[in-house]
């Protein structure tokens, strides 16, 4: 033992990030949001608190949102990941990214990427949410503007959206 502390192992993790196989090369302790943010250069999990208590790292995983910040990248090897970059795109966004949109719901935007995530998680697993279920999914997002009334009417107009989108299929 010499007295000075061990290093992380480094080792090649295969994530599926947006519907992409990657292949990096990280520390045993590196967070998922790190591996996302430093290597693979997606900025829409943001770092916030960094013990997955304010919502603005929240990612997708297997369709169920997640606190990037606090999940070892190692630990969700080959499951699906979702970021805000894989929802939509400038061509097509997703319903939940437009209702955002529409409803203005931003100040400064740092907490929109885990209002907009957690709101996309909810719809999944239940499409026709009451406002007290939208609030209370979204509980655990901190927003420091006080934006809270336009991102609740912004996650039931997703809701809307959702619906119309799926009878125009």
């Amino acid at each position: 033992m010499t007295g000075y502390p061990m290093q992380a192992m480094e080792r090649s993790v295969m994530l599926i990030v947006n519907g992409v196989a990657c292949h990096v090369d990280a520390s045993s302790e590196a967070s998922l949001l790190h591996v996302l943010r430093n290597d693979l250069g997606l900025n829409g999990p943001k770092y916030g608190c960094g013990l997955g208590q304010c919502g603005a790292c929240t990612v997708l995983v297997d369709g169920v949102a997640a606190r990037a910040c606090v999940i070892p990248a190692a630990g969700v090897a080959g499951r699906a990941i979702t970021t805000l970059e894989g929802l939509g795109n400038r061509d097509r966004l997703h319903p939940v990214q437009q209702a955002f949109i529409q409803e203005q719901a931003a100040q400064c935007g740092y907490c929109l990427n885990g209002m907009i995530m957690m709101t996309a998680s909810l719809l999944r697993h239940t499409p026709h949410p009451t406002e007290t279920q939208v609030r209370q999914a979204l509980s655990g997002n901190l927003c420091r503007c006080g934006t809270h009334v336009e991102i609740v009417r912004a996650a039931l107009k997703a809701a809307e959206l959702l619906v119309q989108q799926q009878g125009e299929k």
